[in-house]
């Protein structure tokens, strides 16, 4: 009895849980068919906003001045330079001195000051030289070693990265009075101040490829000598190129200036300006050169030794070719 009891209990489950199954088996086939979400959409409901207030405040952006303070200094199309140099030479000797010798004492002088004005296409330049010496010796006075005076204007335009067109007014004399001396005659004045003096007016071209070279060339140029004390000695052409009797000479001709200024060691300095001029009216035996150099070689800061010389060929001056040097050591003075 209790085993057909368990049997009919176990068929009474069997046959409820078949339909179960049959229902999850009919369910999977419905949810497998594809749906399309964009018609769900369009019954969506979006949540309602915050219904409390928000409260925004605008964004206010105001400029702000930051004080700046200008550069202190200021630009200049100037350049300029300015050097003195002050030699001294001395020699004594006691009065039983065997090897001989005279007591001396020389003194010489060099001032140069130059500025130039460069702001493209304009070029100017101005340039003024100073040299005098004097030295005197035991038995003799003051004798001029060295003098001249040396005026320079040059005012410019730039053609070209190399090549400019100028103009330019010089001026050349010397400060005192110049003397021969043929001991025991007393001592022939030839020269002093405006005895000769030469202003020379040039146009031309001027090549200048770096700051420290630069060569003239002046076709159309002018030069008048000046005498104005004809009581001083004349040579056979007359006083330097102006006849006896007149106290001045004008001359057409071309000329040509080529300058080099430039340190060619460390603490050595070349200064050297050649001037060649070719007379129009006379012949070329009377073309002169003239050579001025100053070598200066820096011992410190403020010594240096200095060396000066002068090559001329004028036949208006004499009928050979002279020549001027120096040498000191001295106190050496270069700004900026």
């Amino acid at each position: 009895m209790i085993n057909k009891g368990w049997s009919l209990f176990l068929g009474i489950v069997f046959s409820c849980a078949m339909p179960a199954v049959a229902q999850v088996s009919d369910t999977s086939k419905i949810d497998s068919i594809k749906v399309d979400t964009g018609m769900l959409n369009k019954f969506r409901a979006d949540s309602r906003k915050n219904a409390l207030p928000v409260r925004v405040r605008p964004v206010l952006i105001t400029p702000e001045l930051i004080p700046v303070a200008l550069p202190d200094y200021t630009f200049s199309y100037w350049h300029k330079l300015i050097l003195f140099n002050l030699n001294f030479n001395q020699a004594g000797f006691t009065n039983n001195w065997s090897g001989g010798g005279v007591n001396s004492v020389a003194l010489g002088a060099n001032f140069d000051f130059k500025s130039e004005y460069n702001k493209a296409p304009l070029d100017y330049t101005n340039e003024l030289n100073f040299i005098y010496g004097a030295s005197k010796n035991k038995g003799q006075g003051f004798r001029k070693t060295n003098d001249y005076i040396y005026f320079d204007n040059k005012i410019a335009t730039q053609l070209s990265k190399k090549w400019l067109f100028f103009g330019s007014l010089n001026f050349t004399s010397q400060f005192s009075d110049g003397y021969t001396y043929n001991d025991p005659s007393p001592p022939t004045l030839i020269s002093r101040f405006m005895a000769p003096g030469y202003l020379t007016e040039s146009v031309g071209l001027e090549y200048k490829p770096s700051k420290f070279f630069d060569w003239r060339l002046g076709a159309a140029t002018a030069k008048q000598t000046f005498v104005l004390d004809t009581s001083i000695a004349h040579t056979a052409v007359g006083y330097y190129g102006v006849l006896p009797g007149h106290t001045f000479v004008n001359q057409m001709a071309f000329q040509s200036v080529a300058t080099f200024d430039k340190d060619v060691m460390k603490n050595l300095h070349l200064n050297m300006r050649y001037t060649l001029f070719i007379p129009y009216t006379q012949s070329l035996a009377f073309v002169s050169h003239r050579v001025d150099a100053v070598l200066t070689a820096k011992v410190n800061s403020l010594v240096a030794v200095t060396i000066n010389g002068t090559f001329l060929y004028d036949k208006t001056v004499g009928p050979q070719a002279q020549g001027t040097e120096t040498l000191g050591l001295g106190i050496l003075y270069k700004f900026p």
